[in-house]
Parts: structure tokens; C-alpha cells; sequence
């Protein structure tokens, strides 16, 4: 297996490749000459003001970790029957061979998904700024809430590389990850809140999830459905984040195909830079021709808020570069759109990886409201452009946490640091 490439075994012709090269940048005006390179969520930004630079495409190496334990696990594994859990896992990539004619092909890349190379130990992000607020197209946005969010943590408890223990914590309870989002710094009136989710390894099993409201001085629980629904306020929520952070068993998966798309892994600008004038609610970078697997997720969550979504994920780097998500009538909605950065070292900081880290950023655009949340790490207010910790353990250090990283996902850490 070539270093940092799932092999693809490709049984149906690509997509024809749409007329760009690099050096092109497409625009409202010349967005036909990549229509066959863009969804209809992307297309919809472009025909709204969002500028695609294109670039020439550059390759995106796994962690070297990552590679060898694919190598060296990757046969053992199997779906469980009910394709909800994965047997003999341990880490790296459970299935590098993907095969198009597999009826599991799908559920296979979903999986894939769930263990991808960006981060296998624990993240954290500190101090992002989130502007959120109606869109004209003609004139800038004027945001009618502006969050900057203290940290967002998540502790993975198995396919751990890194940071001791590894490959698995001690894990009585089955857990896949733990996530903190928390506290809200700003605007005043949410001063605190945050939220605390577990996530488990078996899909089939729903999260626990916890909502903190320091207002009204109670701790919220809160149903699986509930992570569809816009998030504080804004269009964003909490199964969009990273392009998908819902549970494969709970929706329906189909692959729609293999084609060349283009997206965003390699930005110009660390402090991402949004486009000018009314197209704001996007930033305009530099884009390449990636391949990718077209997948839909159909929801089997009758009260979840979304009909489906069909993600479009990175056959090397395995993240998702855009999701395009529909109501229950078939409708386009919601747009969200990735903007990596991969690289060793945020500018400015004097950490630096053994291998590349995606640093990103990222936007929500309403399509049918004509609003959007755009999240920019690190924010133009941030004095520190080194925001992100991959794979640190204890040493991502925050003001927010202290220096046992389990500590950080309790209720009384929730409600501690709201204060």
C-alpha cells in the first residue's frame, strides 16, 4: 500500500473532469466551466459570490503511525453483523481497499471515516470566534450574534497512536470519544453555557450528551435527535461539525459514485480570509481537484431535522471537503463547507509536528433562511495564531482546563468552568 493512500479499486469509469486547470479562478459568472467538479451545494456559494482559485493538487501524507498500524491491522478487521461495530479493530484504517461493487462498500467508507488519519489521540481548539447573521449578498454581513468559544476538546479513548495509554484507555464503558464544548465566552448573555457529549463505540448505541445553562443554573440532557438542531442560536449544529459528527447506524448509507471534485486541503490563508462584499459568509481560496467518494446519509431518526445529507469525502486525506444537507421534502438547505490547512505548523508557533495536521476552518450558509455561521480558527481577535492541539494529550493546555485531560469531561468540569 503506497504511503498515505487507501488503494481505490475503481469497477465504473469517473466522472468526466470539468474544463479548470489551475491558475483559473471560477466565479458566478464562469461556474459552468466546473459544474461537473462541484456539488450543487458548492455551486450554489459560487453563484452568490464565493471565488474558487484553482490550484494544482498536492498530496496529503497519512501520519506515519497511522500508515503502519493500517499495515498492520487493517486485515483483521470485519463488520459485525449488523454493520454497527467493527471486529478486531485496534488502529490506523480498518478497510484501505475499498472495492465500488462491494454492497458494503458504503458503510465500509463510513467506518473509514469514523477512524480517519486527521486525528486519532485528542484535539483541542481554543478561542474561535463564530460571527453568525443574514445574508444580502450585495453588502457584508452584519452579524446578529458573534460567539468566540473558549475550547473544543475530544478525547479518543481506542485507535489511540500517540499519547500513552495507546492503543486503547481503560474503557469499562465502551467509549469512542468525549467531547467538551465549552464555556461560551461571548456575547454576555451566553456567557458559560457549554456542552459535554460521550460517544460510543458501538453505533447502535445512542450518545449521552448534556447541556449547561448557567442562567437558569441546570444541567440539560439531550437527546440524539437534538444534534441536528441548530446549535446556540446559530445554523450550525453539532452533527455538521467536521463535516459529519453523527453515528453511522443512524442513517442509511449510499454510494452515489467516485468522481473528481474540487475542494479546499491546502488554503493560502492560515488566518482563513473571507470573501469580500456580500459573499462573506464564505472564504475564497484556493481550491484543487481532489477524488472523492459521493456518499448519502438518509436518516432513520424520525424526528431528526434533516431528510439527508450526501457528504463529499477525500479519498486520501478522509475528510469531508463539503456536505450538502436537505429537508424532508428533497430540498437543499443547509451548505457546509471545509477549509483545511494541512501542514506541520501554524505560523507563529513554535510547535511543530512529525507530520502534517489538518487545520481548518469552516462555514454553514442557510440556503433558504439566507443565513449563515461562519468559524474561523484562529479568529482575527486571536493574539495566539497556535489554537489547535492535535494529538497533545495533556500537554494542549488551556486556561479552561486543568492538566488531567479526563478531568476535563465531567458535569462538574462543565459547570465549573461556566464560572
Amino acid at each position: 500500500m503506497r504511503a498515505g493512500i487507501a488503494t481505490i479499486v475503481l469497477c465504473t469509469a469517473l466522472t468526466a473532469l470539468a474544463d479548470v486547470e489551475p491558475g483559473d479562478v471560477i466565479t458566478k459568472e464562469n461556474v459552468a466551466k466546473a459544474a461537473d467538479l462541484i456539488g450543487p451545494g458548492v455551486r450554489w456559494c459560487v453563484e452568490h459570490g464565493m471565488k474558487l482559485h484553482i490550484v494544482a493538487p498536492r498530496r496529503v501524507e497519512w501520519p506515519r503511525r497511522y500508515r503502519e498500524a493500517t499495515e498492520k491491522y487493517s486485515a483483521q478487521v470485519r463488520l459485525s453483523p449488523d454493520r454497527n461495530r467493527l471486529e478486531n479493530y485496534v488502529a490506523g484504517m480498518p478497510f484501505p481497499n475499498i472495492d465500488v461493487n462491494d454492497p458494503d462498500a458504503a458503510i465500509k467508507i463510513m467506518w473509514n471515516y469514523q477512524y480517519k488519519p486527521l486525528i486519532t489521540d485528542d484535539v483541542l481548539m481554543r478561542d474561535f470566534q463564530v460571527p453568525s447573521g443574514p445574508l444580502t449578498y450585495t453588502a457584508p454581513m452584519v452579524p446578529d450574534r458573534e460567539f468566540t468559544i473558549g475550547d473544543m476538546r475530544r478525547l479518543y479513548y481506542n485507535g489511540r497512536l500517540f499519547v500513552d495509554p495507546k492503543p486503547e484507555m481503560p474503557n469499562p464503558d465502551g467509549i469512542r470519544y468525549k467531547e467538551l464544548l465549552a464555556p461560551v465566552v461571548a456575547p454576555y448573555d451566553m456567557k458559560g453555557v457549554g456542552g459535554l457529549y460521550f460517544r460510543y463505540i458501538d453505533a447502535s448505541r445512542q450518545d449521552d450528551s448534556w447541556l449547561y445553562v448557567p442562567a437558569v443554573r441546570r444541567v440539560r440532557r439531550m437527546s440524539t435527535a437534538q444534534r441536528s438542531d441548530a446549535l446556540f442560536g446559530q445554523d450550525a449544529d453539532q452533527d455538521s461539525f467536521w463535516g459529519y459528527s453523527g453515528h453511522i447506524a443512524w442513517s442509511e448509507w449510499k454510494l452515489l459514485g467516485v468522481k473528481e471534485m474540487l475542494g479546499v486541503l491546502h488554503r493560502e490563508h492560515f488566518r482563513p480570509q473571507r470573501c469580500e462584499g456580500g459573499a462573506d459568509f464564505a472564504f475564497c481560496d484556493n481550491w484543487e481537484k481532489r477524488k472523492v467518494y459521493v456518499i448519502e446519509g438518509i436518516t432513520k431518526l424520525p424526528q431528526y431535522a434533516y431528510g439527508k445529507r450526501v457528504l463529499y469525502i477525500d479519498a486520501e486525506a478522509w475528510v469531508v471537503l463539503a456536505s450538502d444537507i436537505y429537508d424532508k421534502r428533497g430540498e437543499l438547505w443547509k451548505v457546509w463547507i471545509e477549509y483545511f490547512s494541512f501542514r506541520k505548523q501554524a505560523p507563529g508557533s513554535d510547535l511543530v509536528y512529525e507530520d502534517e495536521m489538518g487545520f481548518t476552518s469552516a462555514t454553514m450558509i442557510d440556503t433558504q433562511m439566507n443565513h449563515a455561521t461562519v468559524i474561523m480558527i484562529p479568529g482575527p481577535a486571536s493574539p495566539d495564531p497556535n489554537t489547535w492541539y492535535f494529538n497533545q494529550g495533556p500537554n494542549a493546555r488551556s486556561p479552561y482546563a486543568p492538566g488531567n485531560i479526563e478531568e476535563v469531561f465531567t458535569i462538574s468540569h462543565l459547570i465549573n468552568v461556566a464560572h
